[in-house]
């Protein structure tokens, strides 16, 4: 596995383009985000999905995020009403996951059982580039062990992922909590995890 440290306001390109490289090489990378480090890959790596099940050892119904760096493409991928895009133009980025509706272009193996997706915006600087390099949505999920406990420390996740890895970029991480999950695919707002970002105003 190759291994990077990377500035988190002023990230090192040449770093991010070896990202970029390996993901569009249907590689598996590692990252920080605003809250834990992600396992990604690019949404439209037909394997990388059983990859990084493999990796982690979890089983199919593994949910995954979909990071974007904006807001101009959330729509191909998920279907946005006005209230969901107004409220996720007020927090994003910021740590948080919003479930919406998927959209039809969207691969059907990765829609929840209620045909809905995850989507991200996360406030790290790192992780913003590489999607906006990359020009696609990034497939994530939490780095973790076995046991589904979160990493933080750069050097462990290194000594534990380097061999089934391609790439780590290793940054500051904002929050040692998980993202916030509101469900935003129905008539109302339900708040399905309360983490690092304030969800106060669904309640």
């Amino acid at each position: 596995m190759e291994y990077f440290e990377l500035h988190p306001q002023t990230p090192q390109v040449r770093f991010i383009n070896k990202a970029v490289d390996v993901l569009k090489s249907n590689g598996i990378i590692i990252f920080p985000t605003d809250t834990f480090y992600g396992l990604g890959c690019d949404l439209f790596n037909r394997g990388g999905v059983e990859q990084i099940l493999s990796i982690k050892g979890e089983s199919d119904t593994k949910l995954f995020s979909f990071i974007f760096s904006n807001f101009k493409d959330i729509s191909k991928y998920a279907k946005i009403s006005d209230y969901a895009y107004r409220t996720m133009k007020h927090l994003l980025p910021g740590p948080y996951t919003f479930i919406l509706p998927a959209a039809k272009v969207t691969p059907k193996k990765l829609w929840s059982k209620r045909k809905t997706v995850g989507i991200r915006i996360p406030n790290h600087e790192v992780t913003l580039q590489i999607v906006n390099e990359l020009g696609n949505p990034l497939l994530s999920t939490s780095a973790t062990t076995r046991l589904g406990e979160p990493l933080i420390n750069a050097q462990e996740i290194k000594s534990i992922f380097n061999a089934r890895v391609d790439l780590m970029l290793a940054s500051e991480i904002i929050n040692f909590e998980p993202s916030s999950v509101v469900d935003l695919s129905g008539e109302e707002p339900e708040i399905i995890r309360e983490g690092a970002g304030d969800v106060s105003l669904f309640k």
